[in-house]
């Protein structure tokens, strides 16, 4: 059953619910050069929403001022429609946090949501082989768009280009019961344009998961879970090619108004960021930093604690 709770952190206190894996622009997207991660920054815990079941991803919307949080609530490949997406107030004014969608409540299907990206009122989200879509407002089921007969294995991160149109990313991955990973599938990027999806295979795409749109090249940025170098990748180029390395085993991804890139990593348990060609050490210690979302506002980068079953917000340098 889940309850709500208020906690208060430094500048920043968010509504949290409580119950009880394993947009933008670019200087920072002109490097094409490798470089390792340097000495840490620093960054300020100003917050924290716990209570979460499996948190996976978060995405800010900058015009209802709110975060969405999926929750996958189990196993990660699991057809168990228990999934749902809670919503978090992020001016933290103590308005009313709720469920926005919940798997087999009012028409909802969702089984273990990962990405979410927004396109309109239309909240888009990546769920094992299906990809579905909701209205931001009110929750209602908008699409589902069935991917299974196109074997994919784990839709991962969601992101819409500038004209709108939504891709997804495949990572080809499978998650056994006890956590053991393998890669069964295919490294694929679908293509979303109304309601039909087509899949595009590129070399070096490295296990995919997630990408970002950077509208100053007009390019996607892609961090893969499978390889240490972050990639950009255009809709037709063969191949993706490498911007910079780094310790690999990377999750979420975000291109700030700035140039700046921020980029999740398991490897290190840390929240990178990516500046002319360096990639910087912005968060440490935040082990299962999975698809993390920015605060356009405030400035905050929302991090997602996989395992730990809460969201940690850090102030941006």
């Amino acid at each position: 059953m889940l309850h709500r709770a208020v906690v208060l952190v430094g500048a920043l206190s968010v509504v949290a619910l409580g119950c009880g894996k394993t947009d933008n622009r670019g200087s920072a997207g002109a490097a094409d050069s490798a470089s390792a991660v340097v000495a840490p920054t620093t960054a300020t815990k100003v917050g924290e929403t716990g209570g979460m079941k499996t948190p996976e991803s978060v995405r800010y919307d900058p015009e209802l001022d709110v975060f969405y949080i999926s929750n996958i609530n189990g196993d990660a490949s699991a057809h168990d429609g228990n999934g749902f997406i809670a919503v978090v107030q992020a001016d933290s004014t103590g308005a009313a946090t709720k469920i926005l969608v919940q798997g087999g409540k009012n028409g909802a299907k969702l089984d273990a949501p990962k990405g979410l990206s927004l396109v309109g009122d239309t909240l888009w989200v990546a769920d094992i082989d299906h990809v579905r879509a909701f209205n931001r407002r009110t929750g209602a089921p908008i699409a589902d768009i069935d991917l299974s007969k196109e074997k994919v294995t784990f839709l991962n991160d969601v992101v819409a280009d500038g004209s709108g149109t939504v891709y997804v990313t495949d990572t080809g991955i499978s998650l056994a019961k006890d956590g053991k990973m393998s890669h069964p599938g295919v490294d694929r990027i679908f293509k979303i344009k109304g309601r039909t999806a087509v899949g595009i295979s590129a070399d070096s795409l490295d296990w995919p998961n997630g990408i970002a749109w950077d509208s100053t090249s007009s390019r996607f940025i892609i961090a893969p879970s499978g390889g240490k170098a972050l990639r950009t990748w255009k809709d037709g180029d063969r191949a993706a090619t490498t911007l910079v390395d780094g310790p690999g085993d990377y999750d979420g991804i975000e291109v700030l108004a700035d140039g700046r890139i921020l980029v999740s990593s398991w490897a290190d348990s840390a929240v990178h960021v990516v500046e002319n060609g360096a990639m910087t050490t912005l968060v440490p210690n935040v082990s299962g930093a999975a698809d993390i979302g920015v605060d356009t506002k405030r400035n905050i980068v929302a991090i997602p604690r996989f395992n730990d079953n809460k969201v940690d917000y850090y102030k941006i340098p």
